[in-house]
């Protein structure tokens, strides 16, 4: 399946990429990954450890005659994001990723490609390889678990890395380098939900427009289900601000209309499948009065058309659809903890919060509900938290926590990790920029990121680095349909050598280092 990227340019860094699209890698599952790179580090005089953490960690000697360079350290994760569209028949653990090219891009389209972060990757193991390239000490620092808690970046051990320098290869804007990044703290909510069987019989309350029928008939149950789908979901960072539809959300708002018209009973409900994507579909199984359920259908398309409308620009293949089921239901959510769950998940702060005083235009803080399980009688949910500064994200989970308890959810902070500072007088940015403009004729732009990068971890754990960022052209990432442009990537590799080169050979680069 990664043939297609077998006559592209630079061919190292694709058949590294291919390598990383052959073998699955999903967070926690990297193991199969580092045995095989440790097995390809062996022959080519490249020392690899495993720290505790289950990092993997390669060593090149310097370029003879930059020795006593400050060594330079290439960083990226092993891990990805696996989501796939529904009706896909993709195993994660087992199936490789399915890479074409179409029109400059290597796209996966019924998955995610893992571009994010394995064009990272894949950079940093060409330039061990590469023969002629003149570079410091050059140390690759490979992170597990980056995407579901960034374990390996807090597990690192202070001391562990022996360079100066740190280029972290994690980024998806070209012609950038960023500075800085949020950081971030997931909000769990939990609890168990009662239970009721459903009454043979039941009053039904009338229905308002647009739903038809009603009255005070009495009906027994039905069981339908609700969808919705077709949302272009994305990083629940880098995409936060395009005012994408989250399905969790909009299928909360839908039951909680439906349940003001008649009386709908929540049997089981579930959206999203990782909190740091912005979930793309959701469903809920109901039951509902058998008379009501005849005429939903009028409904269901009037809520279709109003988000068509409202997503017409940002989302414009959202979908929601309605299923028949001749089954009828036995039981059901106690309809005054229904009434408690809609209300929250309907209510609790989702999205954009602040945009950047400092950086115009870049979101500082915001959440995502990224994933909600109900079954069996429990509830669980997961919102990602994100801010440029540390204490404002403390203080939205905080608040995200005294939300769910209003309803009587537990609810608890978990997983934080801090934020990148950034340092616009550093000496590495401006040999940086020097590079970049030699290289192609004008400055690079300056970001920081409103995503979750492990340079603020590994800050905490190694103060003395300089670090950068910077990386080619990536879009959808976290999503099915995930793609990068092929003439980025190239430009990243110029642009990666060229500054090895100058770290290993810049007086200048020796003296800020010098102790």
């Amino acid at each position: 399946m990664t043939d297609n990227l077998n006559n592209l340019q630079p061919s190292s860094v694709w058949a590294h990429f291919a390598t990383l699209c052959a073998i699955p890698r999903s967070s926690l599952h990297e193991t199969a990954l580092i045995r095989y790179l440790i097995d390809w580090a062996q022959p080519r005089g490249i020392s690899s450890i495993v720290d505790d953490a289950g990092n993997l960690i390669l060593r090149k000697p310097a370029s003879p005659g930059c020795e006593a360079m400050p060594g330079v350290i290439l960083q990226g994760h092993l891990d990805m994001v696996c989501q796939a569209n529904s009706g896909t028949v993709h195993d994660f653990g087992c199936d490789p990723i399915n890479a074409v090219v179409r029109d400059g891009w290597v796209v996966a389209d019924d998955t995610t490609l893992g571009a994010d972060n394995g064009i990272g990757v894949a950079l940093a193991l060409a330039a061990l390889e590469q023969p002629g390239l003149i570079h410091p000490p050059l140390e690759v620092l490979l992170t597990v678990n980056e995407e579901s808690g960034m374990d390996g970046a807090r597990g690192l051990a202070p001391g562990t890395l022996q360079g100066k320098t740190l280029i972290n290869l994690d980024t998806e804007e070209w012609g950038h380098f960023y500075l800085g990044c949020a950081g971030g703290v997931d909000v769990e909510v939990r609890s168990a939900i009662g239970i009721e069987k459903l009454g043979m019989n039941a009053p039904t309350p009338s229905l308002t427009l647009p739903l038809q029928g009603g009255g005070d008939m009495l009906a027994d149950y039905a069981l339908l289900r609700f969808d919705v789908s077709g949302l272009r979901g994305g990083h629940s960072g880098m995409d936060i601000h395009l005012g994408r539809g989250n399905a969790i959300k909009l299928l909360a708002e839908a039951l909680r209309d439906l349940a003001a018209h008649t009386d709908v009973r929540l049997v089981e409900m579930q959206g999203g499948s990782a909190r740091n994507a912005i979930p793309r579909e959701a469903y809920a199984l109901c039951a509902l009065p058998a008379a009501m359920a005849d005429n939903i259908d009028e409904w269901v398309q009037h809520r279709h058309d109003v988000w068509q409308a409202r997503f017409a620009e940002a989302d414009a293949r959202v979908s929601f659809a309605c299923r028949h089921y001749d089954t009828p239901p036995d039981s059901a959510i106690a309809h005054a903890e229904q009434q408690h769950l809609l209300a929250f998940l309907d209510i609790a702060a989702n999205g954009v919060s602040r945009i950047s005083d400092d950086f115009p235009g870049v979101t500082d803080t915001s959440s995502n509900l990224g994933v909600l399980i109900l079954e069996q009688g429990e509830f669980k949910a997961t919102f990602k938290v994100r801010s440029l500064h540390d204490a404002r994200a403390d203080a939205l989970a905080d608040k995200l926590v005294a939300h769910a308890a209003c309803y009587g959810f537990r609810a608890w902070k978990d997983g934080a990790y801090p934020g990148w500072t950034p340092n616009p007088s550093s000496n590495l940015l401006a040999l940086c920029q020097r590079v970049y403009t030699e290289q192609f004729g004008s400055p690079a732009g300056l970001q920081v990121i409103h995503a979750g990068l492990e340079c603020g971890l590994l800050a905490a754990s190694h103060p003395h680095l300089e670090m950068i960022s910077f990386g080619p052209d990536i879009r959808g990432a976290h999503a099915p349909g995930e793609s990068v442009e092929i003439a980025s990537v190239g430009r990243c590799w110029i642009l990666l050598k060229a500054v090895l080169h100058a770290l290993a050979t810049s007086p200048e680069h020796g003296i800020v280092h010098a102790e």
